[in-house]
């Protein structure tokens, strides 16, 4: 029995080892293979930006690809539909569209046209929707099941990250109102959330990198700035065009400045999390590229590359699971703070007069 209690672990081991080494030989003969192929030299930059694009197909590996419907509407010719494998990866036209260099479609002879493609990222979020739709009726299923019990199965594992949100984000960043904002802030949160775990890598069959498109995070931040502006209150604007205890002279200065910050506010929360998604995708794709470079040359040198690399991406993977958190919980915290700047409630009665050192201190 004790033995066989030792053995297991040894075993487990092995396997863990074994299929990693067989990782490495296939990216190295992969490699290897590919650079034999070509005729042309391997190029890093083209292959990362491929990787991090959104798409009209769905790249699992090598030439392996799901293509995705293809909707456009033009006044002229109302909607049509077909299938992306029509252009061949960009090779051939149809029915009068083909993709450019920047993977869009384009009408050969000029006419103008609505493109609701289903592109990668679009097929991405809609999986991310459906996820979080059946997790929620899920856990809310099972609480009018277990009223009264403790959390069981998936709802053990939401519950304390919905908690975490209310207590930890909406509560001390919003105050007493802030249950009015939390359904958004927790669809933000594990919206962002779980589409960045399914694309975490878009080196992995199937990964998608949303949040590395900048219009999504734009669209994401747009949110928060109409849901920041409906709501705030007097208070609110006064301190941004005429702040409470400032000299009228310190306002020519100030005034702009705090303007620009109402605008600036979702700007950042676009750019973070884009920057972070993205950054961390284009460096694990990097450490990957360097098997393909230095396979170009032999299969021992892209042998003694894959081990460093594969460790390298090993280790940035391990890191984006903290990422894909990290930055959810980020935007859904900043968020929380300009809805809490916008609906506090100012006194300026009861405050005390500022001395010019004061006022000093708070501009």
């Amino acid at each position: 029995m004790f033995e066989e209690a030792n053995i297991q672990p040894v075993m487990s081991l092995k396997r863990l080892f074994s299929t990693f080494f067989i990782f490495l030989f296939s990216l190295a003969a992969f490699a290897n293979e590919e650079a034999g192929e070509r005729t042309k030299k391997f190029d890093p930059g083209e292959t990362v930006i491929e990787h991090v694009s959104d798409n009209h197909d769905w790249h699992i590996a090598g030439h392996l690809s799901v293509p995705l419907p293809v909707i456009i509407f033009s006044p002229g010719r109302g909607f049509e539909f077909f299938m992306s494998s029509r252009f061949e990866h960009g090779h051939t036209s149809w029915n009068g569209y083909h993709l450019d260099e920047k993977n869009k479609v384009v009408a050969e002879d000029g006419h103008s046209f609505i493109d609701f493609s289903i592109t990668r990222n679009a097929a991405s979020i809609m999986a991310s929707m459906v996820l979080l739709v059946l997790m929620f009726f899920s856990i809310a299923k099972s609480y009018k099941k277990r009223q009264g019990l403790p959390p069981k199965g998936l709802q053990s594992l939401v519950e304390p990250l919905i908690l975490f949100v209310r207590d930890e984000v909406a509560k001390p960043s919003i105050g007493p109102k802030y249950e009015k904002y939390m359904p958004y802030l927790l669809t933000i949160f594990f919206f962002i959330w779980m589409t960045n775990m399914l694309g975490i890598l878009p080196i992995l069959p199937g990964g998608a990198n949303v949040m590395g498109n900048i219009a999504i995070t734009m669209s994401l931040a747009l949110m928060t700035f109409i849901i920041t502006t409906v709501s705030a209150n007097r208070h609110y604007w006064r301190h941004v065009f005429a702040m409470p205890g400032v000299p009228v002279w310190v306002l020519f200065i100030l005034t702009p400045i705090e303007f620009l910050g109402v605008f600036l506010r979702p700007f950042v929360l676009m750019i973070r999390l884009f920057a972070n998604m993205l950054a961390g995708h284009i460096v694990a794709l990097s450490f990957i590229c360097l098997i393909f470079i230095f396979g170009e040359l032999s299969v021992g040198a892209a042998w003694g590359v894959s081990v460093v690399s594969v460790a390298f991406v090993v280790f940035m993977w391990i890191l984006e699971l903290l990422v894909c958190f990290l930055q959810a919980y980020v935007f859904a915290f900043l968020s929380a703070i300009y809805f809490g700047a916008a609906v506090e409630e100012h006194d300026h009665r009861n405050e005390a007069p500022h001395t010019h050192v004061e006022e000093a201190a708070i501009v």
